[in-house]
């Protein structure tokens, strides 16, 4: 199975992408959705969360205050850093499950695993291939404001807490820029899947 991380800045679009993927036939998996699962009530790493930054991240029906915890961790990055430290081996174990069951299924399939930070955690070194959704700095700002309410300072303070977009470009062998919309986004999201089914099909 062609393993694939699919990384990139907050608000560049990724989701979609992943989304186009999926459609086209990849094993698709965000890992957004695994960091619910690893703090889901009851679990190890809720305990650990609320071990280290106290009852004050926690809701009174037991779930977890993302609210308060991103102020917490957004607003120092030594917090943030450690709440890395506690989440990041727990979401790289259940991605790396995931994945095993997926190979014994689809040998010669696709498996495209989405996080936000698969560079800045070296995650990355796990996949076969990385692609980078990147858009232009104002297009990003513009569409965080929109998508999480926040205004402008903060969501320039949000972007800054991750490494630069051009930085993650760096490290890609696939590049997707979101920038023109939602068109232009897919056909580029095609022409990079046949790439990988390419690839795919010599395993």
């Amino acid at each position: 199975m062609l393993k694939v991380g699919l990384t990139g800045s907050i608000a560049v679009g990724k989701s979609f992408v992943l989304g186009i993927l999926s459609e086209l036939g990849c094993r698709v998996l965000d890992a957004d959705a695994t960091a619910r699962e690893v703090v889901a009530p009851g679990s190890a790493g809720l305990q650990l969360v609320v071990d280290t930054f106290g009852n004050q991240v926690l809701r009174e029906d037991g779930t977890l205050d993302r609210t308060t915890l991103a102020e917490i961790v957004f607003s120092n990055d030594e917090e943030r850093q450690l709440l890395n430290s506690i989440l990041h081996p727990l979401i790289i174990a259940a991605q790396d499950d995931q994945i095993r069951k997926w190979q014994s299924e689809d040998p010669h399939g696709i498996a495209v695993i989405d996080a936000a930070l698969m560079i800045e955690s070296g995650g990355y070194h796990r996949f076969d291939k990385l692609i980078v959704v990147h858009c232009r700095p104002d297009v990003q700002l513009d569409r965080l404001v929109a998508r999480d309410g926040l205004s402008p300072d903060a969501a320039v303070k949000r972007i800054a807490a991750q490494m630069s977009q051009p930085e993650k470009m760096k490290y890609a062998d696939f590049l997707i820029d979101t920038s023109e919309g939602f068109d232009h986004a897919r056909e580029q999201t095609e022409a990079v899947f046949q790439e990988l089914k390419g690839l795919a099909g010599k395993l």
